[in-house]
């Protein structure tokens, strides 16, 4: 399963980079504010220092809601550099910008999915990802991971190539029951990541490890 980080900040993309572990970004018009970037000159400016910074696919979403603007604006944010994937909601207009994008050889991140019927849709128009939000649906009080599940059957009994990628992780746990359920991918905020190298008994025997080494010296 591949790790995508999901955040504009560059410290925390170095940080994740900086583990060897990162296989890409994910960003969306939220996470560019929360970071302070405005205005399309800086959101493309940002994009394109992430690809500097991560050789993985790079999500950038477009704002466009119709069928042209989405295909204009994917277009620039292609041209930024080769690792851009363009970022398409899940919506009508949407499922025809897919369709065009595969047809160019572009790759494509279909967001917003919350149903299995969305992403047969997305799979369908040739999407490189699917990314059910999986954090969200819980908050629905229904479990997003058996979603992911579903996806996963669904797209191997018909040979789909996109690959499911799982959005609006909440913790550590998601990770581990997206792995499980199938997902290709995670993409997580730092926290999350960092969160899988916890357990309290590696603290415990690092700690009994480092005593005897001590005593020994």
């Amino acid at each position: 399963m591949k790790f995508f980080i999901d955040t504009a900040n560059l410290a925390q993309i170095k940080e994740a980079n900086d583990l060897g572990i990162l296989d890409g970004v994910t960003t969306n018009p939220s996470l560019m504010a929360k970071e302070g970037v405005k205005g399309d000159a800086a959101v493309l400016n940002h994009y394109k220092t992430i690809c500097e910074l991560v050789e993985g696919d790079i999500s950038a979403e477009v704002v466009s809601t119709d069928y042209e603007g989405i295909i204009a604006e994917g277009k620039i944010l292609a041209a930024i550099a080769p690792n851009i994937v363009v970022k398409i909601p899940m919506i009508k207009d949407g499922i025809k910008a897919l369709k065009y994008f595969s047809d160019q050889g572009i790759k494509t991140n279909c967001t917003l999915v919350f149903s299995a019927g969305q992403a047969i849709l997305a799979a369908k128009a040739g999407a490189t990802y699917v990314s059910p939000f999986i954090g969200r649906i819980d908050d629905s009080s229904w479990d997003g991971v058996q979603l992911i599940e579903q996806i996963s059957h669904i797209y191997t009994l018909q040979g789909f190539g996109t690959e499911i990628l799982a959005a609006s992780i909440r913790n550590s746990l998601h990770i581990v029951r997206c792995a499980e359920a199938g997902a290709d991918v995670c993409t997580c905020p730092l926290e999350s990541i960092l969160g899988l190298l916890k357990h309290p008994l590696t603290d415990i025997g690092l700690a009994k490890f480092l005593a005897d080494a001590k005593a020994f010296q």
